[in-house]
């Protein structure tokens, strides 16, 4: 699995000049903010993350202080924020996040970054789950991957079905508002997988320290396919 997450990210590097924006991006690439939700924040531990509209005043404030227009970030990072949901605990409370989220605004636009089919979708609706959720199915010079797509709107994913194929740089979903994204302040959570392992319509966006390793080799880093601004 090691060398098929290298094998993925050098190719996706080799193709990235060609991908499509998954978002109308800032026309800077200082409009886009990185966001900290780690655990070691200590402004965050001030947010009564259980009500999703202070988080969402949260996560607003935090990228206008910076004077931007949209916030990313996330990939690895070990955060607190999941203690806000029961989706997340078990025997090991899991705490890493497997995706990059892109925080802006709710009905915004999401665009297939290249060819695809739908491999599944499913509205994940516990409460800090995934909300609707869609899952594409990619081929590139041969190997086939996955994107996953949460936090969406219900009315976008009523027109997808799988199999479906979907176009490079098409509009194929937007983000939703909540509750009805799992009860998130907006924002797309966006994921690359090697090997689903069984799933349809859902995947670990979030994975327990002890399974650090395993989750590193099937979720490579998915920023070489959002085409960032420069």
């Amino acid at each position: 699995m090691k060398n098929q997450t290298v094998s993925l990210s050098s190719l996706l590097r080799k193709h990235q000049r060609e991908f499509s924006a998954v978002l109308d991006w800032p026309e800077k690439r200082e409009q886009v903010i990185h966001l900290d939700l780690s655990s070691s924040n200590q402004e965050l531990q001030e947010v009564n993350l259980k009500d999703t509209q202070a988080f969402q005043n949260f996560i607003n404030r935090s990228i206008e202080a910076e004077g931007g227009k949209m916030g990313i970030g996330g990939y690895l990072e070990n955060r607190a924020i999941y203690r806000r949901s029961d989706v997340f605990g078990g025997s090991e409370d899991r705490s890493i996040h497997l995706g990059i989220d892109i925080w802006a605004p709710a009905f915004s636009t999401v665009y297939a970054p290249l060819e695809a089919r739908v491999h599944s979708l499913q509205d994940n609706d516990a409460f800090g789950d995934y909300g609707p959720t869609i899952i594409l199915l990619h081929e590139l010079e041969g190997m086939r991957f996955f994107t996953l797509y949460g936090h969406l709107s219900r009315a976008s994913i009523k027109s997808l079905s799988a199999g479906q194929k979907v176009e490079k740089g098409s509009a194929f979903t937007e983000l939703g508002p909540f509750p009805e994204n799992g009860d998130w302040p907006s924002h797309l959570h966006f994921q690359l997988i090697l090997d689903l392992g069984g799933n349809s319509g859902d995947f670990p966006g979030v994975a327990a320290p002890s399974e650090l390793e395993k989750y590193k080799r099937l979720c490579p880093d998915p920023q070489l396919l959002l085409k960032l601004p420069d």
